[in-house]
C-alpha cells in the first residue's frame, strides 16, 4: 500500500470511527429488499436463513468457552494464541508454521493474494466461481478472465490449462466450487496442479474441503510440501461455525507466506482475539465436526427429497448448500416467494437466471424451505 493510500485509508478509517462514536449502534440489521428484518447477530425467530452457507450448528461448546474467556481479556492483542494455532494447523498438514499464515476469514488472505497477483498481471478462473476477493484485487489493476460456459456447470481443467498465457500470474480454483457446491477428482486437479504451477501460481479455495467424502484425497495441501507453487485457502467459517468470527488461513511456501502478509497483509494484529482462541479451542474438536457434518449431509437429502416430489433438481453436493436448477423460473422471482415464506435463499448468480442456491441451516428450517417448494412453485404457475 503506497504511502498516498495509507494516509487516505487512516483518515476515512479515523473519520468512521469518530461517527461510530457518537452514533447509536442499532440491534436490528438492515435486510434485503422482500426479507423479512432480522436482529443484529442472527435471524429473527421463525426465520429459516439459508443463504449464506453458514453452518448455525457452531461454534462447538469449548470454543464459545475459551471466546468468553479471551473476550474478557479482549483489552489485549493477540498474542500466544496465534503461534499455538498456526503450530496446530502445520502439524496436521506436515509443514512448518511458516507456511502457515492466518488472516480475517479466508476472505482477508484471498483479497491480498488476488491484489498480489493483479498486480503482476491477470487472474484465471472457471466461469462460475466465487469471485468476491478477485473482484476485489482487480478493482486497480488486472483483469478477471472467466473460462467459457460449460454445459454441466462444472470446471474444465483442460480449458483451464490452455487458457493460461503469458500475462496470467494467478490460477484460482475453489474446490468444491461455490455456488455449484461440485468437487473435482482429486487426482484430476492434483494432476492440473503440479503442470499449471510450472506455469504460474495456483490458488486452490478449500473453504469447503472438510465436508467432502474424503478431504485427505480432495486437498492440495500435499502439493505444497512437495514445494509446488500452490497456495491453499481455508477457513473456520464453514465446518467450524465460526462465520460471525473471521478465521482463515493459507498454507504455501514460507517465501509467498512472508510475501503476502508483509507486502499485502496485516500480519498477526489484524487477527480478532476471541476469533483465534475458539479457532484453536475447536480446531480437533473431531466429535463436534462429526455431528456438524451429519447435520449438513442429513439436511441435503431433506432437499433433495422435496425437490424430487416437486419436479426439480440440484446439482451434486460436497458443501453445505446445494445450487437448485429451476427451469425455465426466474431465480430472483423464487428468492422473493421464498422470503415471503421466512425462507431466505439466493437468488440469480450473474446471468445464470434460473440456478438458486439454498445452505443447509438446522433441520427444522431446512424444512421450512421444503415445505414452502410446492406453494411457491404453483404461485409462480409451475
Amino acid at each position: 500500500m503506497s504511502a498516498i493510500s495509507r494516509r487516505l485509508f487512516l483518515g476515512s478509517s479515523a473519520a468512521a470511527t469518530g461517527a461510530a462514536l457518537t452514533t447509536a449502534v442499532p440491534l436490528t440489521a438492515a435486510a434485503s429488499a422482500g426479507e423479512p428484518k432480522a436482529p443484529a447477530y442472527g435471524p429473527a425467530p421463525g426465520v429459516a436463513k439459508l443463504n449464506a452457507n453458514e453452518n448455525p450448528y457452531g461454534p462447538s461448546p469449548g470454543a464459545i468457552k475459551e471466546a468468553l474467556e479471551a473476550t474478557r481479556l479482549g483489552a489485549y492483542y493477540v498474542g500466544a494464541s496465534v503461534p499455538m494455532l498456526k503450530s496446530m494447523i502445520a502439524e496436521r498438514h506436515g509443514v512448518t508454521p511458516d507456511h502457515v499464515a492466518l488472516s480475517s476469514g479466508s476472505s482477508g488472505a484471498l483479497t491480498y493474494i488476488a491484489t498480489a497477483a493483479a498486480d503482476k498481471g491477470s487472474i484465471l478462473g472457471p466461469d462460475l466461481f466465487w469471485d468476491t476477493t478477485a473482484r476485489m484485487g482487480t478493482r486497480h489493476s488486472g483483469d478477471l478472465i472467466r473460462l467459457p460456459k460449460h454445459e454441466t456447470l462444472s470446471i474444465d481443467l483442460d480449458a483451464m490449462f490452455d487458457a493460461i498465457t503469458d500475462d496470467v500470474s494467478l490460477v484460482q480454483v475453489t474446490n468444491p466450487n461455490n455456488p455449484t457446491g461440485e468437487a473435482l477428482d482429486g487426482e484430476a486437479l492434483r494432476a492440473f496442479c503440479k503442470k499449471a504451477s510450472r506455469k504460474v501460481t495456483v490458488l486452490v479455495d478449500e473453504a469447503y474441503n472438510e465436508l467432502t467424502e474424503n478431504p485427505e484425497y480432495t486437498s492440495m495441501v500435499d502439493l505444497v510440501r512437495e514445494g509446488y507453487d500452490i497456495i491453499i485457502a481455508r477457513t473456520f467459517s464453514k465446518i467450524y461455525g465460526m462465520a460471525g468470527m473471521r478465521v482463515g488461513y493459507t498454507i504455501a511456501a514460507p517465501e509467498v507466506t512472508k510475501s503476502m502478509v508483509l507486502d499485502y497483509g496485516l500480519g498477526d494484529y489484524a487477527m480478532n482475539q476471541a476469533g483465534v482462541a475458539a479457532a484453536v479451542a475447536s480446531y480437533n474438536d473431531l466429535g463436534f465436526l462429526e455431528m456438524s457434518k451429519s447435520r449438513i449431509i442429513e439436511a441435503r437429502g431433506m432437499v433433495l427429497d422435496g425437490l424430487s416430489k416437486t419436479g426439480l433438481s440440484a446439482l451434486p453436493s460436497s458443501t453445505n448448500f446445494m445450487f437448485v436448477n429451476l427451469g425455465d423460473l426466474d431465480a430472483e422471482i423464487f428468492r422473493q416467494k421464498m422470503a415471503d415464506r421466512n425462507v431466505l435463499i439466493r437468488g440469480i448468480y450473474r446471468d445464470y437466471d434460473n440456478w438458486s442456491r439454498v445452505s443447509m441451516g438446522r433441520l427444522e428450517h431446512v424444512q421450512m424451505y421444503v415445505d414452502a417448494l410446492a406453494p411457491v412453485l404453483e404461485e409462480m404457475g409451475a
